[in-house]
């Protein structure tokens, strides 16, 4: 059923026997247990307990915690689990995706921003060795994502850009390294976010290439992750149409499935045209794009039998376990489905050498490894490279204290607060700080409570300051439908009004593509990520001590004529 000796399990005579005899000695309940990856939101043992009182999970995942409790995490449960479990982390941007303590290199689009392919493999490296040091050994990355619709609230900064052939190379890059360093890679989403205007968290999406050029785009980067050796794919809550349909020619526009549920996409297209012999992994079944496809009951089982291998996350686990082993029980998930997707999960446990037993994770390693000088080295490098002046009115960079003495400083960001797991971390005010330390005078503008007729004069504003700097810190995150600059009131009180006769620079820490809101600055920088590294960058070049190297990986005009000017 499936080829173990072949890409990408590579397995010896020994791990295969390991793989067949635990399969075999597994009741189908225990079958049915390893298609689940977990959830443990907080990582404590409570949540173990409620766990494995209802399965023996075959993979898990928890939310960024600290260290030293990820380390006494990953080795309790491994304590527990009869057959060692894949422990899972979303590994986009360096070891800040599983531990507070971990490195944050760079977001992809700030990698691809380099243009320097080595750049993603030391991003890599610092994901693999400080997720490994506490105990993970799966990364839900690369993204090879193609960011081709600058309205897409979710792929944004999370992907190495629109340009299809960066996107291939980082990402072939990623998971060559990651997987050299001992953890299973997953290319992600397939069949390809980035198309939609719309997010899969919040709505089933769709990917709407023509097959032809889902081939030559997403279909290559695919094909170089695949190449690669990636061990794992995880699957999207998006829809293909044209392929659905090529491979499916009965098919009605009703019956078309997102990845996650359609055997075409599954079966026909990753599996058949691009040669997948992995494992596939849902994307998170709690999403609403999953949940509007079908009734759960029948859309649990429904995707293993359609050819996913494992299941991620659960609304309820209980009734979802119950909803997995009665659509075994009914026959939708056949005994050679469930055995094929069995054999896979293991097939990367013993790949990655698990079969030898899960590995402890030693608290002593995991403090000179996570957030380590060299890690931080190259994120301080990668900001240095990737920092792309977008345009340019002459004259005004580099600044200085004695061209510009008073700043009216603009702020563009979220309040502060809402949960941890999609909270944006503020940032605004640093560069303000480092503003005032360069010598500054800095005035934070603020809007008057009344309107027409009343405002301050113009002319007073004019002569009063030098230089207007503007900071945006707006970023992707779940459960939002935009990433949109939302102008104050009264009547856009914070819009480029005096841009004409003061000059003016505006920086976007993460969203790439606010000229959208304000085509007509005349100076404007992205820097893809808001972490202290960026931020110290941004102010050397800002300050004529360090050059503008980043080349955009995306159109930051969004195709606006006006953005140019």
């Amino acid at each position: 059923m499936v080829d173990l000796r072949a890409n990408p399990f590579f397995l010896d005579d020994e791990a295969i026997d390991w793989v067949c005899r635990t399969r075999d000695s597994m009741t189908v309940e225990e079958k049915a247990g390893q298609l689940f990856c977990v959830l443990f939101k907080k990582a404590e043992p409570a949540e173990f307990d409620y766990v494995y009182g209802i399965l023996n999970p075959g993979g898990c995942m928890y939310r960024v915690i600290p260290t030293q409790q990820a380390v006494a995490a990953s080795n309790a449960l491994q304590a527990r689990s009869r057959v060692p479990l894949l422990i899972a982390a979303n590994l986009e941007k360096g070891g800040n995706g599983i531990v507070e303590e971990g490195t944050l290199v760079g977001a992809p689009m700030e990698i691809a921003a380099t243009n320097d392919t080595g750049m993603a493999e030391k991003m890599a490296e610092a994901c693999a060795l400080e997720a490994r040091a506490v105990g993970a050994n799966w990364a839900f990355a690369p993204i090879i994502d193609i960011d081709s619709n600058f309205r897409n609230p979710i792929t944004n900064t999370r992907t190495f850009g629109s340009d299809p052939e960066r996107v291939r190379r980082m990402g072939e890059a990623y998971v060559r390294t990651v997987q050299r360093l001992g953890l299973a890679a997953s290319i992600k989403h397939f069949p390809g976010d980035g198309q939609d205007e719309r997010d899969q968290h919040l709505v089933t999406t769709v990917n709407s290439m023509d097959c032809d050029t889902w081939m030559a785009t997403y279909g290559e980067a695919y094909r170089a992750g695949i190449r690669a050796g990636s061990l794992t794919a995880m699957v999207g809550h998006i829809m293909q149409p044209a392929w659905s349909k090529r491979l499916n020619p009965a098919l009605r526009d009703e019956d078309i499935l997102p990845g996650s549920l359609s055997p075409e996409l599954l079966q026909g297209l990753l599996r058949g045209e691009l040669g997948f012999n992995g494992l596939i992994c849902t994307d998170a079944t709690t999403m609403a794009g999953y949940t509007l496809a079908m009734s759960r009951r029948d859309a649990v089982p429904a995707s293993i039998a359609a050819g996913c291998d494992m299941f991620l996350f659960a609304r309820n686990l209980q009734e979802d376990y119950g909803f997995m082993l009665d659509g075994i029980r009914r026959g939708v998930i056949t005994p050679e489905r469930l055995d094929e997707a069995v054999t896979r999960i293991l097939a990367v446990k013993a790949a990655l050498g698990l079969h030898n037993g899960a590995p402890q994770a030693d608290p002593d390693e995991a403090r000179q490894v996570v957030g380590c000088a060299r890690h931080h080295g190259w994120a301080e490098e990668c900001a240095d490279k990737a920092i792309t002046l977008v345009k340019a009115q002459d004259g005004v960079l580099p600044l200085s204290p004695d061209k510009y003495r008073r700043i009216l400083f603009y702020t563009i960001e979220p309040p502060a607060g809402g949960e941890s797991a999609y909270r944006v971390t503020p940032a605004c005010a640093k560069v303000r700080e480092a503003l005032v330390k360069e010598g500054f005078e800095v005035d934070d503008f603020v809007p008057q409570p009344y309107g027409e007729g009343f405002t301050t004069k113009y002319e007073d504003v004019v002569r009063h300051y030098d230089l207007i700097v503007y900071v945006a810190n707006l970023t992707t995150k779940s459960n939002q439908t935009v990433v949109r600059i939302e102008w104050k009131q009264p009547m856009g009180a914070d819009c480029g009004h005096y841009m004409n006769d003061i000059p003016t620079v505006f920086i976007s820490l993460e969203n790439p593509y606010h000229l959208l809101d304000f085509p007509r600055v005349k100076t404007y920088i992205n820097c893809y990520s808001n972490n202290d590294h960026c931020i110290h960058q941004l102010v050397e070049k800002l300050m004529g001590r360090g050059e503008f190297k980043g080349v955009s990986p995306v159109d930051a005009f969004c195709g606006k004529w006006d953005a140019h000017l």
